[in-house]
Protein backbone atom coordinates (compact mmCIF):
# COMPACT_ATOMS: atom_id res chain seq x y z
CA UNK A 1 0.00 0.00 0.00
CA UNK A 2 1.27 3.61 -0.99
CA UNK A 3 2.50 5.21 1.68
CA UNK A 4 4.83 8.72 1.77
CA UNK A 5 6.25 10.41 4.18
CA UNK A 6 9.09 12.68 2.88
CA UNK A 7 12.37 12.64 5.12
CA UNK A 8 14.37 15.30 5.87
CA UNK A 9 16.89 14.53 3.43
CA UNK A 10 14.03 14.51 0.50
CA UNK A 11 13.57 18.46 1.59
CA UNK A 12 17.69 19.02 1.93
CA UNK A 13 17.24 18.07 -1.80
CA UNK A 14 13.98 19.94 -2.71
CA UNK A 15 15.94 23.37 -1.32
CA UNK A 16 19.18 22.40 -2.26
CA UNK A 17 17.25 21.71 -6.03
CA UNK A 18 15.25 25.48 -5.55
CA UNK A 19 18.46 27.25 -4.76
CA UNK A 20 20.68 25.92 -7.47
CA UNK A 21 17.75 26.22 -10.38
CA UNK A 22 17.18 30.11 -8.98
CA UNK A 23 20.64 31.08 -8.47
CA UNK A 24 22.51 29.07 -11.71
CA UNK A 25 19.95 28.52 -14.27
CA UNK A 26 17.06 31.01 -14.10
CA UNK A 27 19.23 33.84 -15.27
CA UNK A 28 20.20 32.39 -18.73
CA UNK A 29 16.83 29.90 -18.85
CA UNK A 30 15.37 33.05 -21.31
CA UNK A 31 18.09 33.57 -23.72
CA UNK A 32 19.14 30.02 -24.29
CA UNK A 33 15.26 29.28 -24.87
CA UNK A 34 16.16 31.98 -27.71
CA UNK A 35 19.47 31.26 -29.15
CA UNK A 36 19.35 27.10 -27.98
CA UNK A 37 22.51 27.33 -26.58
CA UNK A 38 23.15 24.30 -24.58
CA UNK A 39 23.50 24.63 -20.64
CA UNK A 40 27.11 23.04 -20.92
CA UNK A 41 28.21 25.18 -17.54
CA UNK A 42 25.13 24.82 -15.83
CA UNK A 43 25.05 20.69 -16.71
CA UNK A 44 29.43 20.59 -15.14
CA UNK A 45 27.60 21.89 -11.87
CA UNK A 46 24.67 19.98 -12.01
CA UNK A 47 27.47 16.75 -12.40
CA UNK A 48 29.29 18.22 -8.98
CA UNK A 49 25.91 18.71 -7.31
CA UNK A 50 25.55 14.61 -7.23
CA UNK A 51 22.24 15.32 -9.78
CA UNK A 52 23.52 13.29 -12.77
CA UNK A 53 23.58 10.27 -11.37
CA UNK A 54 21.01 10.99 -8.57
CA UNK A 55 20.09 7.01 -8.12
CA UNK A 56 23.61 5.24 -8.87
CA UNK A 57 25.26 3.36 -6.35
CA UNK A 58 28.16 5.56 -4.37
CA UNK A 59 30.21 2.17 -5.14
CA UNK A 60 29.81 4.08 -8.82
CA UNK A 61 30.17 7.32 -8.27
CA UNK A 62 26.40 7.99 -7.68
CA UNK A 63 24.77 9.83 -4.84
CA UNK A 64 22.54 6.58 -4.18
CA UNK A 65 19.68 8.36 -3.20
CA UNK A 66 15.98 7.01 -3.71
CA UNK A 67 13.82 7.74 -6.81
CA UNK A 68 11.36 10.04 -4.62
CA UNK A 69 14.59 12.26 -4.07
CA UNK A 70 15.44 12.20 -7.91
CA UNK A 71 11.47 13.54 -8.17
CA UNK A 72 11.91 16.41 -6.49
CA UNK A 73 14.81 17.30 -7.83
CA UNK A 74 13.72 17.03 -11.13
CA UNK A 75 10.44 19.20 -10.39
CA UNK A 76 12.69 21.98 -8.90
CA UNK A 77 14.55 22.32 -11.77
CA UNK A 78 12.45 21.59 -14.15
CA UNK A 79 10.24 24.50 -13.12
CA UNK A 80 13.24 27.16 -14.08
CA UNK A 81 13.77 25.13 -16.94
CA UNK A 82 12.59 22.08 -18.31
CA UNK A 83 15.57 22.21 -21.09
CA UNK A 84 18.01 21.51 -18.32
CA UNK A 85 15.55 18.66 -16.76
CA UNK A 86 15.78 16.73 -19.94
CA UNK A 87 19.09 16.69 -19.72
CA UNK A 88 18.98 15.61 -16.52
CA UNK A 89 16.41 13.24 -16.84
CA UNK A 90 18.18 11.28 -19.74
CA UNK A 91 21.46 11.15 -18.04
CA UNK A 92 19.71 9.44 -15.04
CA UNK A 93 16.79 7.40 -15.83
CA UNK A 94 17.84 5.90 -19.22
CA UNK A 95 22.07 6.09 -19.34
CA UNK A 96 22.95 6.00 -15.57
CA UNK A 97 20.07 3.33 -14.70
CA UNK A 98 20.41 1.00 -18.05
CA UNK A 99 24.48 0.67 -17.13
CA UNK A 100 24.07 -0.24 -13.73
CA UNK A 101 21.08 -2.80 -14.24
CA UNK A 102 22.78 -4.45 -17.35
CA UNK A 103 26.26 -3.20 -17.57
CA UNK A 104 29.47 -5.49 -16.83
CA UNK A 105 31.95 -3.84 -14.62
CA UNK A 106 34.27 -3.43 -16.83
CA UNK A 107 31.06 -1.20 -18.21
CA UNK A 108 30.23 0.51 -14.80
CA UNK A 109 33.97 1.26 -14.47
CA UNK A 110 34.79 2.80 -17.65
CA UNK A 111 31.31 4.51 -18.34
CA UNK A 112 29.35 5.30 -15.50
CA UNK A 113 31.24 6.33 -12.66
CA UNK A 114 31.86 9.37 -14.85
CA UNK A 115 28.57 9.52 -16.31
CA UNK A 116 27.08 9.74 -12.70
CA UNK A 117 29.84 12.19 -11.89
CA UNK A 118 28.89 14.93 -14.50
CA UNK A 119 32.21 14.16 -16.22
CA UNK A 120 29.91 12.87 -19.42
CA UNK A 121 27.19 12.70 -19.78
CA UNK A 122 24.97 9.89 -22.24
CA UNK A 123 22.58 9.50 -24.77
CA UNK A 124 19.30 6.47 -25.42
CA UNK A 125 19.45 6.16 -28.92
CA UNK A 126 16.13 3.46 -29.45
CA UNK A 127 13.90 6.19 -32.20
CA UNK A 128 14.42 5.83 -36.13
CA UNK A 129 12.46 7.68 -38.69
CA UNK A 130 10.68 4.37 -39.35
CA UNK A 131 10.66 3.34 -35.68
CA UNK A 132 8.95 5.87 -32.82
CA UNK A 133 6.08 4.91 -31.16
CA UNK A 134 6.68 1.22 -32.65
CA UNK A 135 9.83 0.29 -31.49
CA UNK A 136 10.27 -3.03 -32.45
CA UNK A 137 10.70 -1.95 -36.30
CA UNK A 138 13.68 -0.97 -35.96
CA UNK A 139 15.71 -0.73 -39.09
CA UNK A 140 19.66 -0.01 -37.81
CA UNK A 141 21.17 -3.13 -37.96
CA UNK A 142 24.43 -4.73 -35.94
CA UNK A 143 26.15 -7.63 -37.69
CA UNK A 144 28.72 -9.75 -35.95
CA UNK A 145 32.57 -9.82 -37.19
CA UNK A 146 34.52 -11.89 -34.84
CA UNK A 147 35.23 -9.79 -32.02
CA UNK A 148 33.38 -6.73 -32.88
CA UNK A 149 30.46 -5.45 -34.42
CA UNK A 150 29.48 -3.58 -37.44
CA UNK A 151 26.51 -0.69 -36.88
CA UNK A 152 24.64 0.32 -40.14
CA UNK A 153 21.36 2.76 -39.57
CA UNK A 154 19.85 5.88 -38.21
CA UNK A 155 18.48 7.05 -34.95
CA UNK A 156 16.30 10.20 -34.69
CA UNK A 157 15.05 12.76 -32.09
CA UNK A 158 18.17 12.13 -29.70
CA UNK A 159 18.37 14.06 -26.25
CA UNK A 160 21.86 15.07 -25.79
CA UNK A 161 22.50 14.03 -29.23
CA UNK A 162 25.49 16.37 -30.56
CA UNK A 163 26.91 16.53 -26.50
CA UNK A 164 26.95 13.14 -25.32
CA UNK A 165 30.22 11.17 -25.06
CA UNK A 166 28.63 8.03 -24.97
CA UNK A 167 25.68 6.64 -26.65
CA UNK A 168 22.97 3.02 -25.72
CA UNK A 169 22.51 2.35 -29.45
CA UNK A 170 19.34 -0.51 -29.96
CA UNK A 171 19.82 -2.48 -33.11
CA UNK A 172 18.76 -5.59 -34.87
CA UNK A 173 20.91 -8.32 -34.74
CA UNK A 174 18.65 -10.56 -35.65
CA UNK A 175 15.51 -9.64 -38.25
CA UNK A 176 13.98 -13.46 -38.19
CA UNK A 177 13.40 -12.59 -34.26
CA UNK A 178 11.65 -9.14 -34.34
CA UNK A 179 11.73 -7.31 -30.54
CA UNK A 180 13.76 -10.73 -29.78
CA UNK A 181 16.29 -10.07 -32.00
CA UNK A 182 17.58 -6.27 -30.98
CA UNK A 183 20.65 -5.85 -29.13
CA UNK A 184 21.99 -2.55 -27.42
CA UNK A 185 25.56 -1.57 -27.62
CA UNK A 186 27.53 1.58 -26.34
CA UNK A 187 28.89 3.41 -29.11
CA UNK A 188 31.96 6.54 -27.95
CA UNK A 189 31.54 9.45 -29.67
CA UNK A 190 34.25 9.67 -32.67
CA UNK A 191 33.76 5.84 -33.21
CA UNK A 192 34.59 6.12 -36.81
CA UNK A 193 31.68 5.82 -38.97
CA UNK A 194 29.33 7.84 -36.44
CA UNK A 195 28.26 11.36 -37.47
CA UNK A 196 25.90 13.75 -35.27
CA UNK A 197 23.06 15.18 -37.34
CA UNK A 198 22.38 19.43 -37.52
CA UNK A 199 20.73 20.53 -33.96
CA UNK A 200 17.00 20.55 -34.36
CA UNK A 201 15.42 23.99 -34.09
CA UNK A 202 12.43 22.91 -31.72
CA UNK A 203 9.22 24.47 -30.29
CA UNK A 204 10.05 24.00 -26.88
CA UNK A 205 12.92 22.57 -24.77
CA UNK A 206 14.91 24.58 -27.05
CA UNK A 207 18.21 24.94 -25.00
CA UNK A 208 18.69 20.79 -24.89
CA UNK A 209 20.57 19.70 -28.13
CA UNK A 210 18.35 16.82 -30.52
CA UNK A 211 19.65 15.83 -33.38
CA UNK A 212 19.74 12.59 -35.48
CA UNK A 213 22.76 10.12 -35.89
CA UNK A 214 24.47 8.06 -38.90
CA UNK A 215 26.11 4.71 -38.39
CA UNK A 216 28.07 3.71 -41.33
CA UNK A 217 29.86 0.66 -40.72
CA UNK A 218 30.45 1.84 -37.33
CA UNK A 219 32.81 -0.95 -35.62
CA UNK A 220 32.52 -1.18 -31.86
CA UNK A 221 33.98 -4.80 -29.38
CA UNK A 222 31.72 -6.93 -28.37
CA UNK A 223 32.47 -5.61 -24.89
CA UNK A 224 30.61 -2.51 -25.31
CA UNK A 225 27.55 -5.16 -26.08
CA UNK A 226 25.25 -3.90 -23.11
CA UNK A 227 23.31 -7.18 -21.69
CA UNK A 228 22.89 -10.18 -23.61
CA UNK A 229 22.13 -10.57 -27.66
CA UNK A 230 18.72 -10.36 -28.21
CA UNK A 231 18.00 -8.46 -24.60
CA UNK A 232 17.90 -5.02 -26.25
CA UNK A 233 14.11 -4.67 -26.23
CA UNK A 234 13.89 -5.78 -23.17
CA UNK A 235 16.09 -3.20 -21.53
CA UNK A 236 14.83 -0.46 -23.48
CA UNK A 237 11.16 -1.13 -22.19
CA UNK A 238 12.68 -1.70 -18.93
CA UNK A 239 14.30 1.52 -18.95
CA UNK A 240 11.96 3.94 -20.56
CA UNK A 241 9.27 2.70 -16.97
CA UNK A 242 11.58 4.12 -15.28
CA UNK A 243 12.47 7.23 -17.53
CA UNK A 244 8.73 8.08 -17.90
CA UNK A 245 8.66 8.76 -14.00
CA UNK A 246 11.26 11.61 -14.69
CA UNK A 247 9.44 12.80 -17.24
CA UNK A 248 6.39 13.02 -15.06
CA UNK A 249 8.63 14.97 -12.84
CA UNK A 250 9.39 17.44 -15.75
CA UNK A 251 5.76 17.75 -16.28
CA UNK A 252 5.29 18.46 -12.91
CA UNK A 253 7.61 21.15 -12.57
CA UNK A 254 6.60 23.07 -15.74
CA UNK A 255 2.58 22.67 -14.39
CA UNK A 256 3.73 24.23 -10.96
CA UNK A 257 5.39 26.79 -13.16
CA UNK A 258 2.70 27.62 -14.58
CA UNK A 259 0.35 27.99 -11.41
CA UNK A 260 2.90 30.06 -9.65
CA UNK A 261 2.41 32.98 -12.93
CA UNK A 262 -0.86 32.48 -12.94
CA UNK A 263 -1.21 33.23 -9.25
CA UNK A 264 1.28 36.43 -9.58
CA UNK A 265 0.42 37.71 -12.04
CA UNK A 266 -3.63 37.46 -10.51
CA UNK A 267 -3.16 39.10 -7.48
CA UNK A 268 -0.92 42.27 -9.75
CA UNK A 269 -3.04 42.87 -12.90
CA UNK A 270 -6.17 44.58 -11.93
CA UNK A 271 -9.39 45.18 -13.87
CA UNK A 272 -12.80 46.22 -12.75
CA UNK A 273 -11.20 48.12 -9.87
CA UNK A 274 -9.99 45.25 -8.14
CA UNK A 275 -7.09 42.30 -8.79
CA UNK A 276 -8.61 39.70 -11.28
CA UNK A 277 -7.67 37.40 -8.51
CA UNK A 278 -10.94 38.32 -6.67
CA UNK A 279 -12.88 37.73 -10.19
CA UNK A 280 -14.54 34.00 -9.46
CA UNK A 281 -13.59 33.59 -13.44
CA UNK A 282 -10.36 33.31 -12.36
CA UNK A 283 -10.75 31.65 -9.03
CA UNK A 284 -11.62 29.05 -10.87
CA UNK A 285 -9.17 28.59 -12.99
CA UNK A 286 -6.46 28.72 -10.48
CA UNK A 287 -8.44 26.38 -8.23
CA UNK A 288 -7.90 23.95 -11.05
CA UNK A 289 -4.90 24.40 -11.84
CA UNK A 290 -3.91 23.53 -8.42
CA UNK A 291 -5.69 20.38 -7.80
CA UNK A 292 -4.21 18.80 -11.04
CA UNK A 293 -1.17 19.58 -9.99
CA UNK A 294 -1.71 18.19 -6.62
CA UNK A 295 -3.27 15.25 -8.04
CA UNK A 296 -0.24 14.74 -11.14
CA UNK A 297 2.38 15.19 -8.04
CA UNK A 298 0.95 11.86 -6.31
CA UNK A 299 0.59 9.67 -8.86
CA UNK A 300 4.26 10.73 -9.67
CA UNK A 301 5.41 10.09 -6.06
CA UNK A 302 3.14 6.82 -6.27
CA UNK A 303 4.96 5.35 -8.79
CA UNK A 304 8.51 6.35 -7.83
CA UNK A 305 7.79 5.33 -4.06
CA UNK A 306 6.70 1.75 -5.97
CA UNK A 307 9.71 1.81 -8.08
CA UNK A 308 11.87 2.18 -4.81
CA UNK A 309 9.93 -0.58 -2.83
CA UNK A 310 11.12 -2.77 -5.90
CA UNK A 311 7.61 -3.52 -6.55
CA UNK A 312 5.65 -3.70 -10.08
CA UNK A 313 5.44 0.13 -11.62
CA UNK A 314 5.07 0.10 -14.88
CA UNK A 315 0.90 0.71 -15.38
CA UNK A 316 1.92 3.38 -12.24
CA UNK A 317 4.78 5.19 -14.56
CA UNK A 318 2.87 5.08 -16.99
CA UNK A 319 -0.08 6.55 -15.46
CA UNK A 320 1.63 9.24 -14.00
CA UNK A 321 3.52 10.21 -17.09
CA UNK A 322 0.00 10.31 -19.14
CA UNK A 323 -1.57 12.67 -15.92
CA UNK A 324 1.34 14.80 -15.56
CA UNK A 325 2.06 15.52 -19.16
CA UNK A 326 -1.50 16.52 -19.78
CA UNK A 327 -1.39 18.56 -16.59
CA UNK A 328 1.83 20.54 -17.61
CA UNK A 329 -0.28 21.16 -21.12
CA UNK A 330 -3.19 22.44 -19.55
CA UNK A 331 -1.89 24.81 -16.50
CA UNK A 332 0.63 26.00 -19.37
CA UNK A 333 -2.70 26.94 -21.36
CA UNK A 334 -4.65 28.17 -18.24
CA UNK A 335 -1.74 30.36 -17.18
CA UNK A 336 -1.78 32.10 -20.60
CA UNK A 337 -5.41 33.06 -20.61
CA UNK A 338 -5.16 34.25 -16.96
CA UNK A 339 -2.50 36.53 -18.75
CA UNK A 340 -4.49 37.86 -21.23
CA UNK A 341 -2.72 39.49 -24.06
CA UNK A 342 0.44 39.19 -22.06
CA UNK A 343 0.48 35.78 -22.27
CA UNK A 344 1.08 35.47 -26.03
CA UNK A 345 4.19 37.60 -25.66
CA UNK A 346 7.63 36.23 -24.90
CA UNK A 347 8.27 39.00 -22.50
CA UNK A 348 6.06 36.89 -19.91
CA UNK A 349 7.39 33.06 -19.73
CA UNK A 350 4.02 31.67 -19.77
CA UNK A 351 4.16 31.10 -23.21
CA UNK A 352 7.64 29.38 -22.89
CA UNK A 353 6.10 27.08 -20.50
CA UNK A 354 3.38 26.04 -23.40
CA UNK A 355 6.26 25.24 -25.92
CA UNK A 356 8.19 22.78 -23.13
CA UNK A 357 5.09 21.31 -21.89
CA UNK A 358 3.29 20.13 -25.34
CA UNK A 359 6.67 17.67 -25.70
CA UNK A 360 6.32 15.69 -22.90
CA UNK A 361 3.55 13.96 -24.08
CA UNK A 362 5.40 12.83 -27.13
CA UNK A 363 8.83 11.74 -25.81
CA UNK A 364 9.39 8.31 -23.82
CA UNK A 365 6.32 7.19 -24.80
CA UNK A 366 3.82 9.37 -26.50
CA UNK A 367 -0.13 9.53 -24.28
CA UNK A 368 -1.24 7.06 -26.81
CA UNK A 369 1.04 4.47 -25.87
CA UNK A 370 0.42 5.42 -22.22
CA UNK A 371 -2.92 4.56 -22.68
CA UNK A 372 -2.11 1.33 -24.23
CA UNK A 373 0.84 0.69 -21.31
CA UNK A 374 -1.85 1.18 -19.01
CA UNK A 375 -4.39 -0.76 -20.52
CA UNK A 376 -2.58 -3.82 -20.92
CA UNK A 377 -1.43 -3.74 -17.39
CA UNK A 378 -4.99 -3.78 -16.10
CA UNK A 379 -5.99 -6.84 -18.37
CA UNK A 380 -3.05 -8.75 -16.54
CA UNK A 381 -4.19 -7.83 -13.14
CA UNK A 382 -7.69 -8.46 -14.04
CA UNK A 383 -6.58 -11.90 -14.89
CA UNK A 384 -4.92 -12.76 -11.77
CA UNK A 385 -8.14 -11.65 -10.03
Amino acid sequence: MFSLQLTETHEMIRQTAREFAHAEIAPTAVERDKTGEFPAEIVRKLGELGFLGMMVSPEWGGSGLDCISYVIAMEEISKVDASVGVIMSVNNSLVCWAIETYGTEEQKERYLRRLAQGEIIGAFCLSEPEAGSDATSQHTTATRDGDEWIINGTKNWITNGTTASVYLVFAQTNRELRHRGITCFLVEKGTPGFTQGAKEDKLGIRSSDTCSLGFDNVRVPDSNRLGEVGQGFKIAMETLNGGRIGIAAQALGIAAASLDAALTYAQQRHAFGRPIAELQAIQFKLADMATKLDAARLLTYRAAWLKDQHQRYVKEAAQAKLFASRVAVENALDAIQVHGGYGYVREYLVERYLRDAKITEIYEGTSEIQHIVIARELLKEYALV
